[in-house]
């Protein structure tokens, strides 16, 4: 017993030290009135940081744009990522090659992907402008009205291996008896789709939204390298809105407490999400 709790203590040292400090420090400076621009020692202020962002319009609007493309994004790949899977499952010739293709945009950093897709797209020296002028097409990709679009874009194009390595996992460990007896009963394709395979796929299709929904949430690099929240704040979403706040305007007390306004919100969805689960988990083994 004392092995196994000793082998525990330098994970547990390393999580302390790379988690719990700044978090417990960042619940500390969001009850202070603390900016990186004072000498002075910060000031206790409670709740007010909390009532201020919440009573924040731009905190707020920043909200909204998030919660945007993020439906936007996560929709995109859950269809995109499921056909794929689908199509990779039933490859019987370089699977190993096409995998390894479709996987390869997970692997390259956000902050270059969006960097990549600012100079490919940009409306006076990017290839794509180019492309569409020599056909008579202007497209200002990152103009107002599409700009968010083309963030969710760039999300799909580097994201959406993530839901395909999961919706493949899932499919290759199905069971394959389901599927053989619908076939056997005269059942087609789309039948057997609907009916057999996205049901059984349910809780892995639940996970992987989940996780991908979580992640463009945080979303940060590709509005730092292409926009940095314009047109106007179009683009602003939350984890800019933050870093603004914080680094940029040096209110490190306010932008604390926007955080943590967003985990408490986070981890009621996460609550909810998990709890939809385990009941209709329990209504399946019911029946």
């Amino acid at each position: 017993m004392k092995f196994k709790y000793g082998m525990l203590m330098p994970l547990l040292a390393l999580f302390g030290v790379a988690v719990g400090f700044p978090l417990c420090y960042a619940a500390y400076l969001s009850v202070t009135d603390y900016k990186l621009t004072d000498r002075e020692p910060p000031g206790f202020v409670g709740a007010a940081n909390f009532t201020n962002a919440l009573s924040n319009t731009a905190f707020w609007e920043a909200f909204g744009t998030t919660a945007i493309y993020v439906l936007i994004a996560v929709s995109v790949e859950l269809v995109l990522g499921f056909s794929l899977a689908l199509a990779l499952h039933q490859q019987r010739w370089a699977k190993d090659l096409s995998r390894a293709i479709v996987l390869a945009p997970m692997f390259i950093t956000p902050i270059a992907v969006g960097l990549i897709f600012r100079f490919l797209l940009n409306d006076q020296i990017g290839a794509i402008p180019a492309l569409l002028h020599t056909i008579g097409a202007d497209y200002d990709f990152f103009g107002a009205g599409r700009a968010l679009l083309t963030l969710a874009f760039i999300d799909v194009w580097q994201w959406t291996p993530f839901m395909v390595l999961l919706i493949l996992a899932g499919l290759e460990s199905m069971p394959k008896q389901p599927l053989e007896a619908a076939r056997v009963d005269g059942a087609g394709p789309i039948y057997r789709l609907r009916r057999v395979m996205i049901p059984m796929l349910a809780p892995v299709l639940t996970v992987a939204v989940l996780l991908r929904g979580l992640d463009a949430l945080r979303v940060f690099e590709y509005v730092y390298a292409t926009t940095r929240g314009g047109p106007g704040t179009e683009t602003q979403t939350l984890q800019y809105y933050m870093y603004l706040e914080g680094i940029q305007f040096f209110r490190l007390a306010q932008a604390s407490a926007m955080a943590f306004v967003v985990l408490v919100l986070v981890l009621a969805v996460i609550v909810v999400a998990f709890r939809t689960m385990e009941r209709s988990r329990e209504g399946s083994s019911a029946r």
